[in-house]
This record gives structure tokens, C-alpha cells and sequence, in this order.
């Protein structure tokens, strides 16, 4: 059989999923991002609305800290409870002494989980 004159330069349809999911998600994401700019000069930012919805925020936020401090998965399940709440506690307390710097705060108690972590496995 003879080649074709025209190569077959149309990959196969594998070819064009990944592409076609990747312009349906941009599409999808890019749709709600242009209606919140379109809308985001007619919410009233101390509405009763918009306070709900910082406050639902807040009280997810919350329970996934208190989740993963008292009912943790993965490598953090490995630590003990004592541990985790130890370096909560004082992570809390080094935000609040040091007027509500997050970053301090977070730190200080990421710092006190790794530490406690460290000396139960190496010095005892």
C-alpha cells in the first residue's frame, strides 16, 4: 500500500481531553471571578449579608483547627495529644501577648509541635 500524499498530522482523541478539561475549569472559574467583580460594588462590606457569611467563615476556620488538633489525620495523627495541644495553647498565648501577630503566633506554635515532636523521638 502506498503512503498517503497527506500525513495524518490528527492525534487521537487522548490527545484532546486534558486540553478540553483545562478550558471547561478556566471557563467555569473565570465565569464566577468576572460576576464577583461585577458585583463586588454593590455589596455593602457591613450589610448583614456579608457578616453572616465572615462569620460562617470564622466558625469553619475554627472547626477544622479544632478538628486537626483533636482529631487529626495523616502524620499529625502520630503526635500525641498532649503535644498538639501544648503547642496550640501556646501558640494562642504568644498571639495574645504579642497584640495579635498571627505570624508570631503560628510560628510559635508550629515551633513548640516540631520541637515536642523531636525530643519524644530522639531523647526518649
Amino acid at each position: 500500500m502506498a503512503e498517503p500524499l497527506v500525513p495524518d498530522v490528527m492525534p487521537d482523541a487522548a490527545f484532546w481531553w486534558p486540553i478540553l478539561v483545562m478550558v471547561v475549569g478556566a471557563a467555569a472559574t473565570y465565569v464566577w471571578r468576572a460576576l464577583g467583580v461585577a458585583l463586588s460594588g454593590r455589596i455593602d462590606p457591613e450589610g448583614a449579608l456579608f457578616q453572616w457569611v465572615a462569620c460562617i467563615a470564622y466558625a469553619l476556620l475554627a472547626a477544622l483547627v479544632a478538628r486537626m488538633i483533636l482529631l487529626p489525620t495523616g502524620p499529625l495523627a502520630q503526635t500525641p495529644m498532649i503535644d498538639r495541644v501544648g503547642a496550640a495553647v501556646l501558640g494562642f498565648a504568644v498571639f495574645f501577648v504579642s497584640r495579635r501577630n498571627m505570624l508570631l503566633g503560628v510560628g510559635v506554635g508550629a515551633g513548640v509541635l516540631v520541637l515536642a515532636t523531636y525530643v519524644r523521638t530522639v531523647w526518649l
